[in-house]
């Protein structure tokens, strides 16, 4: 799509660099406003794994903390907001797009409060779920998530359900703009599938499940692991983990219990994420919660179905009983027993299976363009900066 702008702007990005959803589309919005010629600064502790170490419009800025005894935990918030300043007063930002509230959104105000009026960027916070649902209600980060979405001149939301979460629980007086995630259907493509990569992992005669995540608890990791068992008893059938994080070893340890350690691959993070999506027959996404579900996203737009769990914005990404199924999160056996029946019914059934897989590419191309989403963020951006060039002039009339 054309640009809906000829005015090229200068956008920091806030994102955290791990493999979870708000790094990973903090990361392609950044990409795809550089490929349209905004230059884009990225800000975190470590270059975001999908921004390439050189390309064309983009900057990095690293956010380095310095250990000091006086500090139990290093100030992190404190260091990105010096370091946001420092680049404002350089490089004349116009905007401050964070991603994830906590602790970026109140670290860009205080880039703000450091600045002179005439060298402030707006400031837009991207809420993606856990930010909101997990650490905004927690006692002590309440007010001050509730204080930075305040101050913040643009809200955008991933899904329905998050902004109407955000308004329900924080009761805030700015508008929440509901802005969904987006895929590269040309990047994440079936075109990647091939017998020669998919054999390393699983035989001609075998299916291939597969889950992505940051392995979270809240992306029930566990279940994953116990739903393929059911099916393994049923379907010759592999399963391809990819991703890290705190739940990684318990995952290992329960898929020996469980005496199927040898038909289950753990990969780890990979850089190549089409290429592995495209080699699966179906996707698996027990999330206890998911904003948006952008990795659900991803699989349908290789043409790999999805089961996954009927909870928070998922919903929106996933249509049910077309191109995958969504279970109840009900307790855990009831819901692991569901999603293995739903992922068996379907993979026993080729034709329907062809179905689904063309329903969740075809669903993915349409209905999740980046165009489209870049458009939007573009139109946002520049509303949000013709209003605070209002209000600074209403106010130098005064």
């Amino acid at each position: 799509m054309e640009n809906t702008s000829e005015r090229k702007l200068k956008i920091g990005i806030v994102c955290h660099p791990a493999h979870g959803g708000s790094g990973v589309v903090a990361s392609e919005l950044g990409l795809e406003l550089a490929a349209r010629g905004h230059h884009v600064h990225f800000f975190s502790h470590t270059l975001p794994f999908r921004v390439p170490n050189a390309h064309p419009n983009t900057f990095f800025h690293e956010v380095e903390v310095t250990s000091y005894p006086l500090f139990k935990y290093p100030p992190y918030t404190l260091a990105l907001a010096t370091k946001l300043a420092e680049v404002c007063r350089e490089h004349s930002l116009d905007i401050i797009h964070v991603h994830y509230a906590i602790p970026h959104a109140i670290a860009a105000w205080l880039c703000t409060r450091m600045l002179p009026a005439e060298q402030r960027p707006a400031t837009i916070t991207t809420l993606h779920g856990t930010d909101i649902t997990l650490v905004g209600i927690d006692n002590s980060f309440f007010e001050i998530t509730r204080f930075s979405l305040e101050k913040s001149d643009g809200i955008p939301a991933v899904s329905d359900q998050l902004g109407e979460e955000t308004r329900r629980r924080f009761n805030i007086d700015n508008p929440v703009e509901i802005i969904p995630n987006f895929v590269d259907s040309d990047k994440f493509a079936p075109g990647f599938r091939s017998e020669a990569r998919r054999a390393a992992f699983a035989g001609p005669d075998e299916f291939l499940l597969g889950h992505m995540s940051n392995f979270r608890p809240v992306k029930r990791v566990l279940d994953v692991i116990r739903i393929f068992q059911r099916v393994h008893r049923e379907l010759p059938a592999r399963l391809l983990m990819i991703g890290e994080g705190v739940d990684l070893e318990p995952a290992r340890n329960l898929a020996a219990e469980l005496g199927i350690m040898e038909r289950v691959t753990f990969l780890g993070p990979v850089d190549q994420v089409p290429e592995m999506l495209s080699q699966l027959d179906l996707f698996l996404l027990p999330s206890e919660y998911e904003s948006f579900g952008l990795a659900a996203l991803e699989a349908m737009s290789c043409g790999v179905p999805v089961v996954a769990s009927r909870t928070g914005g998922l919903p929106e990404v996933v249509k049910n009983g077309s191109c995958g199924y969504l279970c109840e999160f009900a307790n855990v056996e009831a819901k692991v027993k569901a999603m293995a029946d739903k992922t068996i019914g379907l993979l026993s059934d080729p034709q329907k299976t062809a179905r689904f897989s063309a329903a969740a590419r075809e669903r993915a191309r349409s209905e999740f363009d980046p165009g489209r989403t870049v458009d939007t963020y573009e139109s946002c951006y520049l509303r949000i900066l013709a209003k605070n060039s209002l209000l600074e002039n209403q106010g130098s009339d005064a």
